[in-house]
């Protein structure tokens, strides 16, 4: 009986709709993200021709790849050609090309959760001057400006940067002038970028937390710093965590930073990271895939394994679920104390004092894009400038690259949105059996590193469709598109589920009691009801892909002329190009940051949708 209920059940939920949604998800899903995946695991298993771990052998028996011991003289000191001053570089330690990653992924958690902490913890639970605003710039250090940030950092860390003109020049505070690069430049411009991400998910925990169990502990003489380690710090545990560990996976997967400073300063330790070493050669194979190292393969492989651990780590706070209840506000009122006076202008000049400092890529962004800062070659900009957002607009180059952000991003929206509804609406409102695992697959691209992706479609799609239109050779394009799909899903699927869970399943089966088809109920009846959500979505979707780094530059580097608005960011910085080119990337930045702040203006105030941004 009971089998022929649940052959019963099973039949009513698998009608048509239900098989569409399947296999849109499923193909989505498998062909473009599974299978490349798994077709690079299988190549870096394989040795002339053979089953074998001789890859991983020589990567871990390699000093390249693991330097042990480290070597930990990371500061380095010498006289310019002038003679004029003395120069002091900071490098930081070089535990080789795995450790170096996984160290700097773990100093820039570290750091970014004790920021995130302070600063959520500040806003939410203390009431002072411009409150409302500095809480909305703390946000400001997420707006993407890919490559050129690194340059900025260039220009402000450098030799003849703003910090030796304050502390060298002027002041006379240092004895020598700093350069800051490699490992330590790369755990700043990281951390600066990524600690928002604590901050927002710290935040909502706070705004969240049932005050009573504080009150309790108060009561029961419990204070100050004992009450915060005992009381408030286990119950925002899963915030702190789930936030530490995204910003884990992007810092090691980040491309961004290592390959902006890269241009800006040349050799460094900022080379020797997984993800670098894999464009590096990724770039060695733009001829033939025979001319990528086999033991690159393997590199790619413990790169997965790492990210995919933590993922794993914190899989119940990643699954739409999870994202859905990240977007509502609490039940609670959050306990807020009112500090007026000295202290309250005390608090609100530090956390001043932090958006200026994490804001400076994009400060210097704004600066470059109407200034002529590049070419000055000083500490400050001397003329302003219109020009290079007048060259970006007739730049035949820029225009192709901003013409196909568009058209790869417009597609995979659209590509998003129909996918994102499938998988969100099978996972809310049907009982398949395998939904969990569906919803698993569709959120694991967060912890797969872009570079990874990119590489697998370059061994599967050029070996198995060799000559067709998704040969990466023929047309990276097609599989840039493929790419943002399948990379900013869990963010779009994020926005449409939190509608779905919003709306009662009560409406739905009054409709379909009423004779209606399961299609005409989410076409008349769902479709409309979350119809800001469905924009938000959209929005979001648009944005990260206009801002995809990792498989826009590796991907796009098999043919350039197919390279959206990242890819020629990247190649003007990572290749040295005129100071001019660096303005006009600046100014493509600046055009990025607008998008960005539209966006969040709109699904903010308009759709009434709470929004942040991961700059991946």
């Amino acid at each position: 009986m009971n089998n022929l209920r649940s052959s019963s059940k099973l039949k009513r939920e698998l009608d048509n709709l239900t098989l569409i949604q399947l296999f849109l998800a499923s193909f989505l899903l498998i062909v473009f993200f599974l299978i490349p995946i798994f077709y690079l695991m299988w190549k870096a298993f394989v040795y002339k021709g053979s089953i074998s771990l001789q890859n991983f052998v020589f990567i871990f028996s390699s000093q390249d790849f693991i330097l042990w011991p480290p070597n930990l003289n990371f500061v380095e000191s010498a006289s310019t050609p002038l003679g004029n001053f003395i120069l002091i570089g900071l490098r930081g330690p070089d535990f080789g090309i795995i450790l170096n990653s996984i160290v700097s992924s773990f100093l820039v958690t570290i750091f970014s959760v004790l920021l995130g902490i302070v600063t959520a913890f500040a806003v939410v639970r203390y009431d002072f001057p411009f409150k409302n605003i500095i809480r909305s710039l703390l946000l400001v250090p997420m707006l993407a400006t890919p490559f050129v940030n690194a340059f900025v950092i260039g220009k402000f860390l450098g030799p003849n940067g703003l910090l030796n003109y304050i502390l060298y020049d002027e002041l006379h505070i240092l004895p020598a002038k700093i350069l800051i690069y490699g490992l330590p430049a790369i755990i700043i411009i990281q951390t600066i970028s990524f600690f928002p991400i604590v901050f927002i998910n710290v935040s909502s925990s706070l705004t969240n937390l049932d005050p009573t169990m504080e009150e309790q502990a108060e009561v029961l003489g419990s204070k100050g710093i004992r009450l915060f380690k005992d009381i408030t710090l286990p119950l925002i545990t899963p915030g702190v965590t789930s936030g530490a560990t995204l910003v884990f996976i992007i810092s090691l997967e980040d491309l961004g930073a290592p390959v902006g400073l890269s241009g800006a300063f040349g050799s460094g330790l900022h080379q020797k990271l997984i993800n670098f070493y894999i464009y590096s050669e990724f770039r060695r194979g733009l001829g033939s895939i025979e001319q990528v190292h086999a033991s690159t393969y393997a590199l790619a492989v413990i790169l997965m394994i790492i990210s995919t651990i933590a993922f794993l780590g914190i899989k119940k706070y990643m699954t739409l679920r999870q994202y859905s209840m990240l977007q509502k506000g609490g039940r609670f009122n959050p306990r807020v104390r009112k500090i007026r006076g000295a202290w309250g202008t005390i608090l609100a000049l530090f956390l001043l004092i932090v958006v200026v400092s994490c804001s400076l890529p994009q400060i210097g962004t704004f600066i470059l894009a109407f200034t002529n800062w590049a070419m000055s070659g000083t500490a400050l900009p001397t003329t302003f400038t219109l020009k290079y957002f007048f060259q970006m607009a007739l730049d035949k180059d820029v225009v192709n690259a901003v013409t196909n952000s568009i058209l790869y991003s417009g597609v995979a929206t659209a590509i998003m949105l129909v996918v994102g509804i499938s998988v969100s609406y099978l996972v809310s409102r049907t009982h398949l059996p395998g939904l969990s695992l569906l919803d698993t697959i569709s959120t694991m691209p967060i912890a797969i590193p872009g570079i990874i992706l990119a590489l697998g479609y370059l061994l599967f799609f050029a070996t198995v469709f060799s000559g067709s239109l998704i040969d990466p050779f023929v047309n990276p394009g097609i599989l840039l598109i493929f790419a943002y799909s399948v990379r900013r899903l869990p963010f779009s699927a994020r926005t449409i589920f939190g509608g779905l869970q919003q709306t009662h399943v009560s409406l739905e089966e009054a409709a379909m009691n009423l004779g209606a088809s399961r299609f005409e109920t989410l076409k008349s009846i769902v479709l409309p009801l979350i119809s800001s959500n469905l924009i938000g979505g959209m929005l979001l979707s648009f944005v990260y892909s206009m801002n995809e780094v990792s498989t826009s530059i590796t991907l796009s580097s098999l043919k350039p002329q197919q390279g959206p608005i990242t890819y020629y960011m990247s190649q003007v910085i990572y290749s040295s190009g005129a100071v001019g080119n660096i303005s006009v990337a600046a100014s493509l930045g600046v055009l990025l940051m607008s998008l960005q702040i539209v966006v969040m203006f709109i699904t903010n105030r308009v759709l009434k949708q709470r929004t942040a941004f991961l700059g991946v």
